[in-house]
């Protein structure tokens, strides 16, 4: 295999391509991952690169794509052994130029439906933990064309996993502008939240699952005496019900908005005066992208390429995974000293112009999409 391309300059457009890239996602919510296909996926059509978005019926990821006029497959693919799905996949990618595989799910479906199509595949891993060693990893990433890792830690995930290091790039994820328009602006937001001008606003927003430690942040606001202080948490997730309980038992439920699902990340952003990631794991963190993008002061833990995105002291603070006491002394920290709060703030833009920006992150995929196209 040829050594990657190096992603310094502009990248061809759609005239190096004689069929769509299809992008598989088998998530049926909207989250992050799906924040950074669209993402490349706008940018892919501003440079007339033909695309189809193979995405589960009736997902929220369709729905989007559909409503902002790309071709969508809907197809279930909806558990490990989906033969009927795998056939119906390959039908589709006999004409592509490529298959982007950008899930777990979809990275071994899409292989064996690429196998039989005879389609060259792009595969994105956005988790920092180690693949699992065996058939399907060794099949699917051994007949891949790359391996795009969306941070070092991934990368190097990757590599404890048995991936083939020349296989893999790194590209990071990048900053969707669009996510941070304001409709309502920060004073309606805060109100709508029950928010007074005197109250501080931590927000969080993730998925309620395990890995997201949203627990953790609220053993770290129990532990914050100061009834000024209140945390919004926006995601939904099967530990909804979980984290309502504990936030009853743990004192502080008047503290806490748990506003569900929502599509006003830049208003959010605007209302808040602290941005919060506790996560266990983290592939990189797309809501701490947006946080800086809007310059917000960020505390994060140190996990994966979130601890790597975050320059501790300078674009937010780290904390260790699974510390409600540093997570809280963090915080206050943040909370009582409004300069260095805003310090961390306006360093935030800087750090999203070195290098996670979406000019950047498209002409790094096409570059490497002409790069696969070339060899095979």
């Amino acid at each position: 295999m040829s050594a990657a391309p190096a992603f310094d300059g502009s990248a061809s457009g759609g005239s190096a391509f004689g069929g769509p890239v299809v992008h598989v996602d088998t998530e049926r919510g909207f989250s992050g991952g799906e924040v950074q296909v669209l993402l490349l996926m706008e940018g892919l059509r501003q440079r007339a690169v033909p695309q189809l978005l193979c995405a589960p019926p009736r997902s929220a990821f369709a729905e989007v794509a559909k409503q902002r006029g790309f071709d969508v497959l809907e197809l279930a693919l909806s558990h490990q052994l989906d033969a009927l799905g795998v056939w119906r996949l390959s039908r589709a990618l006999r004409s592509a130029s490529l298959a982007h595989l950008h899930t777990g799910r979809a990275t071994w479906l899409g292989s064996l439906a690429a196998k039989l199509a005879g389609c060259p595949t792009v595969i994105t891993r956005r988790m920092d933990r180690r693949v699992k060693r065996g058939l399907r990893t060794r099949f699917a990433y051994g007949r891949a064309a790359a391996v795009v890792a969306i941070s070092p830690s991934v990368h190097d995930s990757l590599i404890a996993g048995g991936v083939d290091a020349a296989r893999i790039v790194t590209i990071p994820d990048a900053l969707d502008p669009a996510r941070l328009v304001e409709q309502k602006g920060r004073a309606a937001t805060r109100a709508e939240l029950a928010v007074g001008d005197d109250q501080l606003l931590l927000l969080a927003l993730a998925q309620l699952v395990h890995r997201k430690g949203l627990d953790v942040l609220l053993q770290a606001l129990s532990r914050i005496d100061d009834p000024r202080v209140v945390c919004a948490i926006a995601g939904d997730g099967p530990e909804a019900g979980a984290l309502r309980t504990q936030a009853a038992q743990l004192g502080v439920a008047e503290r806490v908005r748990f506003l569900g699902t929502r599509k006003d990340a830049g208003d959010l952003l605007a209302a808040c005066d602290v941005s919060c990631l506790p996560s266990r794991a983290e592939g990189m963190g797309v809501a701490a992208l947006e946080a800086l993008g809007k310059a917000r002061a960020v505390v994060a833990t140190a996990v994966g390429g979130l601890g790597q995105l975050i320059v501790d002291g300078t674009s937010g603070l780290l904390v260790p995974p699974d510390d409600p006491a540093a997570l809280a002394a963090a915080l206050q920290r943040v909370i009582a000293d409004p300069a260095l709060r805003e310090r961390l703030a306006a360093a935030g833009p800087r750090r999203v112009d070195e290098g996670y920006r979406p000019q950047q992150y498209v002409d790094r995929h096409v570059a490497l999409y002409v790069d696969v196209l070339a060899r095979r």
